[in-house]
């Protein structure tokens, strides 16, 4: 029963983490007009206004909000990365009991959930900006950005 607890939350640690990781991409890369990790594929932004033919007002308040989401959710980056380094610190104890550890990432596990929690409420935000029309296609390219992190990795072990 404990193996498949520990089993069970280090999936869903794992899974979360990804998550994170392509969430901290989408939003880097949003900020980087310049092209520096964009990997020739443009700015997320200007693909999104393109793609769905954002009028001015739009992309205004697609910014607000995207303001008010980074300030809302640095805090809670910073929860899961502390989280994460006390964590790690418990490797230098060899005696440290399975309860510790499991206890641990369940804090871990309950920190990104907030912060996936919270992005999903900005998308939803963000999608009530969108005509109806528009709707589908946004939805289409949340997608898009939430795989792209995927297939990255998946072409980097075929590559290996």
């Amino acid at each position: 029963m404990k193996n498949t607890t520990n089993r069970i939350l280090v999936i869903a640690v794992g899974l979360l983490l990804l998550t994170n990781i392509a969430l901290v991409v989408f939003m880097v890369s949003g900020k980087n007009k310049s092209g520096g990790r964009n990997h020739g594929k443009g700015d997320p932004f200007e693909m999104m206004v393109k793609e769905l033919s954002m009028t001015e007002q739009q992309q205004t308040e697609y910014k607000q909000y995207k303001e008010e989401h980074l300030k809302k959710i640095k805090p809670l980056f910073d929860s899961v990365r502390a989280a994460k380094t006390a964590f790690f610190v418990l490797l230098k104890d060899s005696t440290i009991s399975d309860s510790i550890v499991s206890a641990n990432s369940q804090r871990i596990s309950e920190r990104q959930a907030a912060v996936d929690q919270a992005t999903f409420a900005h998308f939803k935000k963000v999608r009530k900006l969108f005509t109806t029309e528009q709707q589908p296609k946004f939805d289409s390219f949340i997608q898009k950005m939430m795989q792209r992190g995927r297939r990255d990795s998946a072409n980097k072990k075929e590559n290996k």
